[in-house]
């Protein structure tokens, strides 16, 4: 087996790894449902009409609002996608492409509250005006362009308790896509792969056809085709590659998936045993439709750093938002660098609370899977819209994590439950406000107290 063959393959892992992943999710998403979203075809939403709890296994998935996702597929020709009023109310629908790039968002921060309705244009539109149909005539009608035939749409809504959900369910029937046209092609979808060859072989051969499928930005093709020697771009399957080539790659992928984790747990700078990474999904350099921002702060140009940083974005929190929408911090450690473990009692004291123009929270993510824990008292998450939280005198507040609840009434009332082992929190700022944006707001580190 050759070094060099071993060595490319590890790359062609973590490179490939967000367009696998990221598909990996939108198949499953059509046939099985994600958590609590049943089994959606494309270009149809699927709708979570509670808040997310622990049987929903998706990584890192937020407690904070309700989803609405869609799997688009633009092969039948554009879509019309049509947007209720939602006034006041918080929410963002977020449009990731194959290869995990977040290329536009619409939403309270992007387009305002007020009802609205968009044309999603294919990759081979030669403009904004070849739809087919006398639609683009309408100037109430806004464009996007999809930069791969199939992309999801997720969207989030805020949500203000149990009571609230019925508002937010109305809201998410009047959100619709409807082909342009009547005999619009029935969506393709995601190719299939062959008969599976082994964890590691089929890994690679999902890149190989969906990479073909899915071309990526013009900038990323030429390291695409550097893994030509591994059969990454052949027209025949890697099961047909000599036995050499199969061994690297089974080899790669081991090493790749190793590197993968050392990559998420050390992606951005350690403040206070907290990762903090405001441009964790900058990855994106080539895609800017509406409410995606096309300025220098929030691109990520470094190749190498890139590549590695949208692959461990894609394990730790795929369809993640930029941080202007939404800003997330994560530690693994306490303030003596040790290891966060749910045998142990931990106070996080934010004193002021995080400034946001939306909300807040604080949730709980086992490890190694960075699902929801569950737990007695059906809590997920912590933040300025929990009730019965119980403030300190100047106006801060004092969480308690730990996996028993505390003995203390006040640590009870803010109490976040932990599994019984590992666990990693995540604070997520929505609508962050400029001092957290330019580094002024400082997240204390989480204290060992028992």
């Amino acid at each position: 087996m050759s070094e060099q063959l071993t060595e490319l393959a590890t790359e062609a892992y973590v490179v490939g790894f967000p367009l696998v992943f990221d598909l990996e999710q939108v198949v499953r998403f059509a046939e099985d449902g994600v958590g609590a979203i049943a089994p959606t075809p494309f270009n149809t939403f699927g709708h979570a009409r509670e808040l997310a709890g622990p049987d929903d296994e998706f990584v890192s998935i937020n407690n904070d609002t309700v989803y609405s996702i869609a799997q688009v597929d633009l092969g039948g020709g554009p879509v019309r996608l049509s947007v209720p009023e939602a006034g006041e109310r918080y929410y963002v629908l977020q449009f990731v492409e194959a290869c995990s790039n977040n290329f536009a968002y619409l939403g309270t921060r992007a387009t305002g509250g007020a009802a609205a309705e968009f044309l999603l244009l294919p990759p081979d539109a030669d403009s904004e005006g070849d739809t087919g149909t006398d639609v683009d005539a309408d100037a109430a009608v806004r464009t996007i362009r999809f930069p791969t035939r199939v992309a999801t749409i997720v969207g989030r809504w805020a949500v203000d308790g149990a009571d609230d959900l019925p508002a937010v369910r109305a809201l998410q029937d009047a959100l619709t896509l409807t082909p342009l046209t009547a005999d619009a092609a029935s969506p393709e979808g995601v190719p299939a792969v062959g008969p599976s060859e082994g964890e590691a072989l089929d890994f690679f051969e999902k890149l190989r056809v969906w990479s073909q499928a899915f071309p990526p930005a013009e900038r990323d093709r030429a390291a695409l085709e550097s893994y030509a020697p591994l059969g990454l771009v052949s027209p025949y399957t890697i099961a047909e590659q000599p036995e050499g080539v199969r061994e690297a790659l089974v080899a790669g992928y081991t090493l790749g998936k190793e590197a993968l984790q050392s990559a998420l747990r050390t992606s951005g700078a350690l403040v206070d045993h907290w990762l903090v990474n405001l441009h964790v999904f900058d990855y994106n350099l080539d895609f800017f439709e509406l409410g995606a921002i096309d300025a220098p702060e929030w691109k990520l140009s470094e190749p190498r750093t890139r590549y590695a940083q949208r692959a461990a974005a894609a394990l730790g929190g795929l369809w993640g938002n930029h941080a202007y929408e939404a800003a997330y911090f994560m530690t693994y450690e306490d303030a003596d660098g040790q290891p966060l473990n749910g045998e142990h009692t931990y106070r996080l004291r934010l004193s002021p609370t995080p400034p946001v123009k939306a909300f807040w929270s604080l949730t709980m993510y086992d490890l190694p899977r960075y699902y929801l824990v569950r737990n007695p008292i059906d809590r997920y998450s912590v933040g300025d819209r929990t009730r019965g939280l119980v403030y300190d005198d100047d106006g801060g507040l004092t969480i308690t994590m730990s996996a028993a609840r505390p003995d203390d009434e006040k640590a009870a009332a803010n109490w976040l439950p932990a599994p019984a082992g590992g666990f990693r929190p995540v604070l997520r700022l929505y609508l962050p406000g400029d001092d957290v944006l330019d580094g002024q707001y400082a997240i204390p580190a989480i204290e060992r107290i028992a």
